[in-house]
């Protein structure tokens, strides 16, 4: 959606009928004739299976097999750093259009509409489709386009999760968790009652933070970390969350294409913030068109003894990303330069730019080094940034209330009358 916004193109979306059923199966698999589909006198016979069916393990590699052939034929090329996209270039100009298919669903994208067109029929010609015309929505995610901005919103969704979990009427909260709000674990064994319930609420609440809320990444994992186990006060904390998002539910990702900022990246970590486990936790965001696209929120898998072996760790996380995205953009045809990377540890920054061993260093992981590696090779710029106006921190902890609404806008997301 960033490149979207920024190149200005036009999408068009459609979802394949009964997609898993175009997916031709290599292994032998068989099935007993269903009711009403006996054969009379060949009963005891069954069925080989010749095309992949719903509900098979096999179905969604069996149909992406088949639709991957398919798209080379038709002069498509499927991207390496991403399995799901596929380029067409145009021979006579060169010009670009990208498709996104996610199982069934599939955007396309690009600047000569009358080509997007053109392929799209392409495609639907050779599946029974489903058009659906200019894109106004994809994986429940609604697309709003305003001028050269792109919003993208779940309201639909996270009203249906409010409705189910009977908070749509409640006083909203001005952040998702209190302040320095810590969960405990769990000493005894939660029912089955509560624990299905839990479950089902931070599964919605997961899907709301992946898609479309940065600003839910930290509250949501964190309590996601009790889902086996949860207490009364994670489910209290988590219909906490939802009092927040009924004061926010029209908040919206902005994509602005009238942005002159380019792919820039910022970390941040919280040194030993468990007590419970003392593990750090991780968090940094991806921006393009002047909104994230791609966040983290996570525990760090190994203690560090320091808050700026925590933040070196951190930005060697983001790093990876970073990287993936530069050959991703790469693959697209978009040459980019250095993408700064922030930090708010000086230390940390110096070890990631002086490939030297010191003795309160020497024995962070080789694999956590790989930070090195990526801005020798001109892929990133380390700087510094005071940690008092470093976004990331919002991935990190509990922020108060004046803190959070500080943050929150530099992820991009905005009440869209006001973006």
């Amino acid at each position: 959606m960033a490149l979207a916004a920024l190149e200005d193109w036009h999408i068009s979306g459609l979802d394949v009928r009964s997609a898993y059923l175009y997916g031709k199966l290599d292994e032998e698999i068989y099935l007993e004739q269903p009711e009403g589909f006996r054969i009379p006198g060949s009963e005891h016979k069954v069925f080989r299976l010749k095309r992949a069916l719903y509900g098979l393990k096999q179905a969604g590699l069996a149909w992406w097999r088949t639709l991957s052939e398919s798209m080379k034929l038709m002069g498509y090329k499927r991207l390496t750093n991403d399995a799901g996209l596929y380029i067409y270039k145009r021979h006579s100009d060169g010009e670009l259009v990208v498709v996104i298919v996610y199982v069934d669903d599939a955007l396309f994208c690009g600047r000569d509409k009358k080509l997007v067109a053109l392929l799209k029929a392409r495609f639907m010609k050779k599946w029974e489709c489903r058009d659906l015309g200019d894109a106004k929505e994809f994986l429940r995610m609604r697309i709003t386009r305003i001028g050269r901005k792109i919003f993208l919103d779940q309201r639909a969704y996270l009203e249906k999760v409010l409705d189910r979990c009977g908070m749509m009427n409640t006083r909203p909260a001005l952040t998702p968790l209190p302040a320095g709000y810590i969960p405990a674990p769990n000493t005894g064994q939660a029912t089955p009652e509560l624990r299905s319930r839990y479950q089902k609420v931070i599964g919605s609440l997961l899907y709301l933070m992946l898609g479309t809320r940065p600003d839910l990444a930290f509250a949501v994992t964190k309590l996601a970390q009790y889902a086996s186990n949860p207490t009364e006060d994670h489910l209290s904390k988590a219909l906490h969350i939802c009092r927040y998002l009924v004061g926010t539910k029209n908040y919206a990702l902005v994509y602005n294409g009238d942005s002159q900022l380019g792919l820039i990246a910022g970390t941040d970590s919280d040194w030993a913030s468990d007590p419970y486990t003392r593990r750090s936790q991780t968090g940094f965001m991806l921006k393009l068109a002047n909104c994230a696209f791609s966040w983290v929120s996570r525990a760090q898998k190994t203690i560090a003894l320091s808050s700026t072996e925590a933040e070196y760790m951190a930005m060697s996380d983001c790093s990876r990303q970073v990287v993936w995205v530069h050959n991703l953009l790469a693959e697209l045809g978009y040459h980019i330069g250095r993408v700064p990377l922030s930090g708010d540890n000086q230390g940390s920054i110096h070890i990631g730019q002086n490939p030297v061993t010191e003795s309160r260093s020497k024995h962070i992981d080789i694999r956590y080094h790989y930070i090195r590696e990526v801005y020798d090779r001109g892929i990133t710029d380390i700087f510094y940034v005071e940690g008092t106006n470093n976004p990331a921190d919002i991935f990190t902890k509990n922020l108060g209330t004046v803190k959070f609404h500080h943050f929150r806008p530099y992820l991009g997301l905005h009440f869209p009358k006001a973006a």
